[in-house]
């Protein structure tokens, strides 16, 4: 049986991707990965280092000819986000990824693709087996974890790579440079969990969102999405104030995806049945309308549940400080930038509610490209934790990445794509997290710029990629290579 995209093009990344597709790569999760690629380089005769992360960076001599070209790195991430829908069946720590061409398009079945950044991986692994393309001294870095912590490029080390020009082909956005990135923080609160005992004359229900987009925190921010923890909230207190009395309340699963469902055990009062479905029915109904046009799938169901165990519910103090507190917490943008035409300078994603036997926990993600404004919506959303009652825990996020506009590698970049494609590229910032200003603290005076083909609905289900869009950008990205003489 013939692979499955042997007949797209460029052979050489579509045969890696599907490669490392089989293999488990979810953050936190690299080491086969790692492996993986340190074995192939090795194969294929390259300089190969690899670190106490499991970052691994590569070495490939330039063409003959082209040995005085300074050298370049491309860099990209080995993990992956790791969403799944609800009904899906799929260990991420073992089951290969899916893989399904429809037309143009690349997705996988029911869970994330990996194309973040799986084909920027792919593209490095292609370059590196290539003996045909023209370069000169190039290096390739790949990191681990960078999408729940960032920790890979975190631990780099002074000397792990040599170039001063990195190009970054972790963005997803064909025919636009990269060259500033905002910067992020993770503010938790937590309740310790207080449980109480309810009769039977309670029955337990299931409460469900489910079939919202989600997305990447950052990149779909702006997009005007529901957020099931915030919708089932507003669900859940109309059905307390009839006497409902929590469980458990869960909801998302990543700190950096907009949480796409949201589930909880309630026990209403047996005599207040009929009016608990006739809210759902009712807040379903207005809740859809606010949302028809952006979440056209969007469910809201109650349905009955077996009564588990001792009956235990969240004793009324505590679930009305945490019903209180995802009230008041603000998600989505908090400012657009007044410098850059359409983007989104500060962010807040409640991203993840979770009940167990110990604690309750809410975690929510702020991102901005002004590290002042960083700091202030993280103590907005400190504040209101407090206010609630709860323990605050907040980390030391990651640096944004300052624009340089006078980048000699953004100018090759922005006159190569005009050569090629007859029209000029879009320069930008991203309101996302990108490696490049980790490195660019570790590296000083490194020049870069982030670039890549387009991928859409990365960190869910609904993530896929443009087939063409990867020739084009991987035509481009050679073409670059092929001309970094003109930077010497």
């Amino acid at each position: 049986m013939g692979r499955k995209l042997e007949n797209l093009k460029p052979e050489g990344v579509w045969k890696y991707f599907e490669e490392i597709s089989k293999i488990p790569r979810g953050s936190k999760n690299e080491k086969k990965i790692s492996d993986y690629i340190a074995e192939t380089a090795k194969k294929l005769g390259l300089e190969v280092r690899r670190d106490k992360s499991l970052n691994v960076a590569v070495k490939k001599q330039a063409t003959t000819g082209m040995e005085s070209f300074p050298m370049v790195c491309l860099q990209a991430h080995m993990d992956m986000v790791c969403e799944k829908n609800k009904d899906k069946v799929h260990n991420f720590e073992k089951d290969p990824i899916e893989l399904i061409v429809n037309g143009n398009i690349l997705t996988a079945n029911g869970t994330t693709l990996g194309a973040d950044n799986g084909i920027g991986v792919a593209i490095c692994l292609a370059i590196m087996e290539d003996k045909s393309i023209e370069h000169g001294p190039l290096e390739f870095l790949f990191t681990v974890d960078e999408e729940t912590g960032l920790t890979g490029a975190n631990n780099l080390q002074e000397g792990f790579i040599e170039s001063k020009i990195l190009i970054n082909l972790d963005s997803e956005e064909e025919g636009q440079i990269f060259i500033g990135c905002a910067g992020g923080r993770n503010t938790i609160g937590y309740w310790k969990a207080k449980y109480q005992s309810v009769n039977s004359k309670y029955a337990p229900v299931i409460v469900k969102v489910k079939g919202l987009k989600g997305g990447h925190s950052g990149l779909e921010i702006d997009k005007g999405r529901g957020n099931s923890i915030k919708i089932m909230s507003r669900v859940l207190s109309p059905l307390c104030r009839l006497g409902g009395r929590i469980a458990s309340f869960d909801g998302g699963n990543k700190s950096n995806a907009i949480p796409r469902e949201a589930e909880a055990l309630v026990y209403i009062p047996v005599n207040k049945l009929n009016d608990a479905s006739a809210t759902i029915s009712q807040y379903s109904s207005i809740i859809r309308e606010e949302y028809s046009s952006v979440e056209p799938d969007l469910s809201i169901t109650m349905d009955e549940a077996k009564s588990k165990g001792k009956r235990k519910v969240l004793q009324k103090v505590i679930q009305k400080k945490v019903l209180q507190a995802i009230t008041a917490l603000p998600h989505g943008v908090i400012k657009m930038s007044a410098d850059v035409k359409d983007l989104v300078e500060t962010s807040t994603n409640l991203a993840i509610v979770k009940t167990d036997a110990g604690k309750i926990s809410i975690t929510t993600s702020q991102r901005s490209s002004v590290a002042s404004e960083l700091e202030d919506i993280v103590g907005v959303v400190a504040t209101i934790f407090e206010l609630a009652g709860a323990k605050v825990e907040t980390n030391s996020g990651y640096p944004g990445w300052k624009p340089n506009l006078n980048s000699p590698i953004l100018k090759l970049a922005k006159d190569i794509y005009k050569n090629m494609f007859g029209k000029k590229p879009e320069v930008k910032a991203v309101h996302a997290g990108l490696e490049c200003g980790i490195i660019g603290e570790k590296y000083p005076g490194m020049d870069m710029i982030s670039i890549g083909p387009t991928i859409e609905g990365v960190h869910s289900p609904e993530e896929k990629v443009y087939i063409d869009s990867v020739e084009r950008f991987y035509n481009y990205l050679i073409e670059i290579l092929k001309n970094l003489k003109n930077m010497s």
